[in-house]
């Protein structure tokens, strides 16, 4: 039987796999294109932070629950549903 792995290391993995998925890199004239749902500087910016906010919190001993691991899953999954619509998700 697989065991679940605990908060840190799922925080871990979430904030790995969202750097890996989302285009973090991209330039200002490929994020801002005729159309536009949201400013996807910004909410690259904000997520990035976020991310970065954790790796701190993880490197000095914080522990996150549930709802933190919950909440930023919710939040990537918005700003990539938004890069999405502004064609910068494949």
């Amino acid at each position: 039987m697989r065991r679940k792995p605990d908060t840190r290391t799922a925080m871990r993995q979430l904030i790995e796999q969202v750097r890996c998925e989302i285009p973090f890199d991209l330039t200002e004239e490929a994020m801002c294109g005729d159309t536009c749902q949201g400013c996807s500087s910004k909410l690259l910016i904000y997520l990035e932070a976020e991310l970065d906010a954790w790796d701190i919190k993880l490197a000095n001993g914080s522990v996150p629950n549930f709802g933190d691991i919950s909440n930023l899953a919710k939040k990537s999954k918005k700003i990539a549903q938004v890069l999405l619509q502004n064609g910068l998700l494949g």
